[in-house]
């Protein structure tokens, strides 16, 4: 309508924490996230968030769907799905509609 990207695109107003990042805080990511360093504190609101194989998250997180290859300790809540990959460490309650756990 304004001349911008089309929506629907996976990756528009995703945010990327890189490898060698440390945030320490409250993050409300009104849109995508992406973990590949060290995030300590809550996340709220975030649509996707992905923890990289490199990624530990060491708090809360509310968001519609997560997917994890890294490491997450705390809580989750997610819906409509989570999914767990080969390489993931969890630790902590997960509640959603959806789980998926690679072997």
């Amino acid at each position: 309508m304004f001349g911008g990207k089309p929506r629907g695109d996976s990756h528009e107003g995703m945010t990327l924490i890189c490898e060698e990042a440390f945030f320490h805080g409250t993050l409300a990511a009104k849109g995508s996230l992406r973990v590949e360093g060290t995030f300590e504190g809550d996340i709220s609101d975030a649509v996707d968030v992905e923890v990289g194989a490199k990624g530990r998250i060491l708090g809360n997180i509310a968001a519609e769907t997560l997917i994890v290859a890294g490491e997450v300790v705390g809580n989750a809540v997610a819906s409509p799905s989570v999914e767990r990959l080969a390489s993931s460490k969890f630790s902590g309650d997960v509640r959603t509609p959806k789980l998926k756990v690679d072997e």
